[in-house]
Formats: structure tokens, C-alpha cells, sequence
């Protein structure tokens, strides 16, 4: 990390160098030296990304955009990627993911994210109500596979409804910063033209990109893309939106044998429905010396119900922040069906449901 804008990237070097020798690690036990770096400055850090805010933008009623400065530890994002982002609510770290929306082509190093306000939610919220410009805010690294081949094909068609237009966005504003010299198809489903993040640079012209809100005209169906978009089979094709939306494109594409053109982002999974059998047997939490009768739930519905508090982000099974060590047991996957019994695996608390009597090092 670059401490302060002044300071060399050899002489950074040189300073991570001595930050992590065995001396200064021993020193710093437990709490490791971006713990005391941290109290110096909130972006020092020698291993982790950390971001300030420094615009705070309200552009829908329901919506918060922050422009983040991350720290010399962040390598960058592609195009339709996606981070964790870290901030402390009420005095507890709390993780979500959220997608990077502006151009990977970003001349000023800035990253913008646009939070969805969930009104069952603490952290969407939270930003709306308190973000300012001067919080820091932990990241990881960006991740995921919705992005940009190396080849662009010559026509681009992105579908996204409500906050699914982040990511898309990005790879639409990304095209943009290229010069991309085909054409990009973009379609948004949204509840009303006040409900739309980005409206007033949609309505920018730009050549070769088309801009629809087919809603007006129904929900999204063949019939209506062949309206707007006749040639939809020969685009390579990026959706993300609610559920509905994408299960429906989703089972469009697969049917007509065009599914390998088609590229989707899910933030959101179905209703975790307990099977049968599986609300029997005990869930004992070892380290916490913590015991209860297994209900069919998941090990984090189980764990916050026993009155643990183990870390989590999106519930959702993407961000990985609730991975936590079973010591023994079987365990199903509520998104696969997929039982393991290995002792010491590593499992999702907020995806996995225990099978009979389960141990967590927790």
C-alpha cells in the first residue's frame, strides 16, 4: 500500500519489507500489523484493501452511489465484477457484496458501487442513512466471472432489471471507454423512470448503443425481445435482475440451444426450503460450548438462534465470509442437495443444513 500520495512505490517496498519480517510480526501478536497500522491511519494497511468515500450520490429514493479511493493493495477490477465490501454498523463488521459499476477503464483509480436500500436489511441501509465522504470501508479483492472476453463480439445485448443494472453497467460504460465499434443492446427492466440509477447517462447518446425500458410493454417474453432485438440469438448476452427475470432468459436461452451465449450474475437465491429428515439430531458449537436440537434450518439460522454471532455477508452462499470448519457430521448444501460427511471440511453456515448430529468449531 502506498502510505500517503508522496511516497515512492520503491520506498513502500521497502517499508512492506521490514513491515512483515518475523520481528515486527512477533511484535504485533495478535492483532497483526494492519490492526496497529489501522490506528494511525484508517487506510494504512500492509495486506488488506481498504477504500475511503469520497462522494456520497442519492440518485433514486431507494438507492445510495459511493465513489471509493481504495488503498495501493487493490489490483483492480474487470468489468462486471463484484466486491465485499466491509463496514462497521453499530459496532459490528458487517460484509455484503456489491458490484463494481464503473469502467474498468477508470482514468482516476476511483471505484463506484450503487447499494439497493433492502427495508429488511442492515446494510443497504445503513449506507443510505450515514454514508459520508471520509468513511473507510474494508474490500476484497474484486471477484467473479461475469465479465468481457479478450475477443468482443460485434453485437453486445445486456438485460438487467432493478440493481442488477450495477454490473451491467459497468461493462456497458467499459465498452464505451474502448470505443467498442459494434453495437450494445441494452435493455432495463425497472418499476417506473424514477426507479432507474443511471438514467440521465442512458439518455446520453452514444454510438451504437441502443437503450430500452421494455416493461411498458409487459414482462420480458420472446415475443417482446423479438421486438427490440430480432437478432438476440447471434449477441453474446449478459442479464442480471431479480429472480424472475433471469430464470425466465435463463430457460429462453437454454430452450432454443443458445445457452453458451449467455452470461448471468445472481446475488439472490430461491427460499431455502428444509427436506425431510434433516430437522433431527443436535448441532453443538465446540468452541462456544453451545448445544441445540437441529431444526432443519441452516447452521447460521441455528448458530444466531442459540445466540452466536459467527461472521457473515450475503446469506446468499457467494461471499464465502461465513466459512466456518465441521468437525464432524453430515451436511447438505440447500443449493445443490450435495451431502458431505468429511470431518474438518470447510462449509458455508448460511448454505449448508445439518443431516443428524453435527459438530462446528465455533
Amino acid at each position: 500500500m502506498v502510505l500517503n500520495s508522496s511516497l515512492a512505490r520503491a520506498g513502500w517496498r521497502r517499508a512492506r519489507k521490514v513491515l512483515t519480517s518475523r520481528a515486527v510480526t512477533a511484535l504485533t501478536v495478535p492483532h497483526g500489523v494492519d490492526r496497529y497500522l489501522g490506528l494511525i491511519n484508517p487506510l494504512w494497511s500492509v495486506n488488506e484493501v481498504r477504500a475511503v468515500v469520497t462522494d456520497v450520490a442519492h440518485h433514486t429514493p431507494s438507492t445510495v452511489t459511493l465513489t471509493l479511493r481504495p488503498n495501493g493493495n487493490w489490483r483492480g477490477a474487470q468489468a462486471g465484477q463484484h466486491v465485499r465490501l466491509r463496514v462497521d454498523v453499530d459496532g459490528v463488521l458487517r460484509t455484503r457484496c456489491f458490484s463494481v459499476a464503473c469502467s474498468a477503464h477508470r482514468a482516476d483509480g476511483l471505484i463506484e458501487i450503487t447499494a439497493k436500500v433492502n427495508p429488511a436489511g442492515t446494510v443497504s441501509g445503513h449506507l443510505k442513512r450515514t454514508a459520508r465522504p471520509g468513511l473507510v470501508v474494508g474490500l476484497s479483492q474484486a471477484e467473479g466471472n461475469f465479465v468481457l472476453p479478450a475477443a468482443v463480439p460485434e453485437h453486445v445485448l445486456l438485460i438487467s432489471g432493478g440493481s442488477g443494472v450495477t454490473p451491467v453497467m459497468s461493462i456497458l460504460r467499459t465498452l464505451v471507454d474502448r470505443r467498442h465499434t459494434g453495437r450494445i443492446t441494452f435493455l432495463h427492466y425497472t418499476a417506473g423512470p424514477g426507479d432507474v440509477v443511471y438514467r440521465d447517462e442512458l439518455a446520453a447518446t452514444h454510438p451504437g448503443v441502443t437503450v430500452v425500458y421494455p416493461r411498458q410493454h409487459g414482462r420480458f417474453s420472446r415475443e417482446q425481445l423479438l421486438r427490440f432485438v430480432p437478432d438476440y440469438a447471434e449477441a453474446l448476452s449478459y442479464c442480471c435482475g431479480p429472480p424472475s427475470l433471469m430464470d425466465a432468459v435463463t430457460s429462453l436461452w437454454r430452450a432454443e440451444g443458445i445457452g453458451d451465449r449467455l452470461r448471468v450474475e445472481r446475488f439472490t437465491t430461491q427460499g431455502l426450503v428444509p427436506q425431510a429428515g434433516d430437522a433431527v439430531g443436535e448441532v453443538r458449537f465446540t468452541r462456544s460450548g453451545v448445544s441445540a436440537r437441529g431444526d432443519g434450518r441452516t447452521l447460521l439460522d441455528q448458530a444466531e438462534a442459540a445466540g452466536l454471532r459467527p461472521d457473515f455477508g450475503c446469506r446468499m452462499g457467494v461471499c464465502h465470509t461465513c466459512t466456518s470448519v465441521k468437525s464432524s457430521g453430515s451436511v447438505r448444501n440447500v443449493l445443490t442437495g450435495t451431502i458431505t460427511a468429511e470431518p474438518g471440511e470447510q462449509i458455508q453456515l448460511c448454505v449448508t443444513a445439518p443431516c443428524g448430529d453435527v459438530e462446528l468449531d465455533i
